[in-house]
């Protein structure tokens, strides 16, 4: 295997000319095509992707639900084909032939690759089956669930809101510190299935539903081999605890403090000159991590509308190594990817919740990423908000831009 993904890694001049190297039956055809990650249990995680071919330069996007994630950094090399995610730091290498592409989905984290086998094929605009029965069940609406750790340790709470129309099925799982971004699948007689790969994650979820109100012997599968159940019940009053209420300041304490380098190794703390008397709002994040990713789209956006009102924001990176340079790169993917015009801070903390805690003391722990600490003009923290609920939660999401906005304008009134 080794071996197999050092060799889809070696492009040439011919890489970049595939015009003149493709082979009659390695064209990478344009259009929807279905993909899949295989796990260690040998459950096949499903997803689409669309091709388009826009003057002899190739992309695709990768596709959950009503979300479109582009991907345009696509080398061949004969029939060898590499596959570059704009984020997470990871990538696709395979062989391409007759409308099928067989190889790895490498995701590198801080001391090791993690590998997956991935295959798809062309023309295949299906996801979860491509025959499926007939539903004997719906299941749209708002769903109590729990989650069970594996070693049945650990627990979580969760909501599940979907909307099902026929067989077809989108919605997603919320969570304390975070949804599970655009989910899509089907419902076949009273099993529902679920899938979702967004270059980071790779998620299947397989449910029994009871009476089109219970669920039962849920999987959860994640990544190459963790494996969780769930169960739940339709329940139109589920909630989850307030995310303003899960972190918060250690007794006798107001203020956060650090200093940490920017990308161009500048040392940047809130005691500086541009966060006087500013409402400013500071941003756990990491690279790898695609409920960063959708709160970092909402706070570019809402920068450039408010930093004339007074408003900065300061992204604080969690990477998965200690090296500068490596997290660097890492994040200035994300500001090139977003347009970020914020300061990001490499911090030199991990993404163990464990070691970022180290970096503000201050808290009394860090729960999730992304995390937002909202300082008001006398330089206090006012609201702690873990987790973020991003575009695939629907209501959820509008409801939570409104909040933020409101809580903005009233700290710039004061």
């Amino acid at each position: 295997m080794k071996n197999l993904v050092s060799s889809f890694c070696l492009f040439t001049l011919c890489g970049i000319l595939f015009f003149a190297c493709d082979k009659p039956d390695s064209k990478f055809n344009t259009g929807v095509w279905r993909g899949a990650l295989i796990t260690e249990s040998g459950a096949e995680i499903p997803f689409n992707f669309d091709v388009k071919d826009s003057l002899g330069k190739l992309s695709l996007a990768i596709m959950n639900s009503s979300e479109r994630f582009k991907v345009d950094e696509i080398t061949r090399n004969g029939d060898s084909i590499h596959i570059q995610m704009p984020l997470f730091d990871s990538e696709i290498n395979g062989v391409l032939s007759d409308g099928k592409i067989n190889g790895v989905w490498t995701k590198h984290l801080a001391d090791k690759d993690a590998n997956m086998t991935f295959y798809a094929q062309a023309e295949a605009d299906w996801r979860i089956k491509q025959q499926a029965a007939q539903p004997t069940t719906n299941v749209s609406g708002r769903w109590s669930a729990t989650f069970i750790s594996g070693d049945g340790v650990d627990t979580t709470v969760a909501v599940g809101e979907f909307v099902q129309n026929k067989s077809k099925v989108t919605g997603t799982f919320l969570t304390p510190t975070g949804d599970y971004r655009f989910l899509e699948g089907i419902v076949e007689g009273n099993q529902l299935s679920l899938s979702t790969f967004d270059g980071s994650h790779a998620f299947l979820f397989t449910v029994s539903i009871e009476g089109d109100s219970v669920m039962t012997n849920g999987k959860f599968y994640s990544g190459f081999s963790s494996i969780d159940s769930f169960k739940g019940k339709k329940d139109d009053q589920a909630k989850l605890p307030d995310a303003y209420g899960l972190m918060f300041l250690k007794d006798g304490t107001k203020k956060i403090d650090f200093s940490f380098p920017d990308l161009e190794h500048k040392t940047v703390s809130l005691d500086d000159a541009k966060f006087k008397n500013k409402v400013v709002v500071v941003q756990m994040l990491g690279s790898w991590c695609p409920n960063c990713m959708d709160e970092t789209s909402f706070l570019t956006k809402f920068y450039n509308q408010n930093k004339e009102k007074g408003v900065e924001v300061i992204g604080l990176a969690y990477e998965r190594t200690r090296d500068f340079e490596k997290s660097k790169k890492n994040i200035e993917r994300l500001k090139n990817r977003f347009d970020i015009k914020y300061p990001l801070l490499i911090t030199g903390y991990t993404d163990v919740k464990s070691d970022a805690a180290k970096s503000l003391p201050m808290l009394n722990k860090v729960i999730a990423f992304p995390t937002m600490i909202v300082i008001d003009k006398k330089g206090n923290v006012r609201k702690i908000h873990t987790g973020f609920s991003g575009p695939g939660t629907g209501n959820h999401y509008e409801e939570f831009v409104n909040e933020f906005d409101k809580l903005i304008n009233d700290l710039l009134a004061e």
